[in-house]
């Protein structure tokens, strides 16, 4: 492997995640709970999950000096470490990933490619357990009534592209995005019609990224 990974561990690329055009809800969801810049609607995005974690301070390092970008997450926890970098300019995004991955020795089909772990579809959602999710949700409220999509996805930045496609497809409501951790997870609801929309883009385009098979 090129670049100047002097570590005992070779960099392992989980994740390589570029969205276009963020979608309204999943952006003010990421300003709402992201330390750093806060995006806006419309700006394209570029998640990158590293292991061992600390690869993640280099990639940032290289990410923001290449080109017009901002961060909005610069995370480090258990296994993985995870970048979100965000401009108005696609070309601006597209620059800053591929600087990155000239540094790391890679290339973007050396990334994981996304497994659906679990999903769950629940119709006439119980009031009792909406206001159970409601407690912890960071999204919109989830109404008694509606109907929910919880997806589960590894490696878990790739829950990302999942929510804002089936954002930009359906009328759906965000309740919840989680990108961190070994798995992403996220609650979507609205009527049985627009989440089982939401639900088949969120499946078709985790299944056009392509990448390694995970080793189990």
């Amino acid at each position: 492997m090129s670049g100047s990974n002097n570590s005992a561990v070779p960099a392992t690329l989980r994740t390589y995640a570029f969205i276009d055009r963020m979608q309204p809800q999943c952006a003010a969801h990421i300003a709402a709970t992201s330390p750093g810049d806060v995006p806006l609607a419309g700006m394209a995005e570029l998640y990158i999950e590293l292991a061992p974690g600390n690869e993640v301070f280099r990639a940032a390092d290289v990410a923001l000096k290449a080109a017009g970008v901002r961060p909005a997450l610069q995370i480090i926890e258990r296994e993985f470490g995870l970048l979100e970098i965000h401009s108005e300019q696609q070309a601006e995004v597209l620059a800053s990933g591929q600087a990155v991955l000239d540094e790391l020795g890679m290339i973007e089909a050396d990334r994981l490619k996304p497994v659906i772990a679990s999903m769950q579809f629940i119709t006439n959602v119980h009031p009792y357990q909406a206001q159970l999710l409601n407690k912890w949700r960071k999204g919109s409220m989830l109404l008694p009534g509606q109907s929910l999509l919880v997806l589960e996805v590894a490696p878990a930045a790739y829950i990302s592209i999942a929510a804002n496609e089936a954002e930009k497809t359906a009328s759906i409501t965000v309740i919840e995005l989680r990108a961190v951790g070994r798995f992403g997870r996220m609650f979507l609801a609205g009527t049985e019609s627009e989440v089982q929309t939401a639900r088949d883009a969120a499946v078709a385009a985790l299944d056009a990224v392509e990448g390694r098979e995970a080793q189990r």
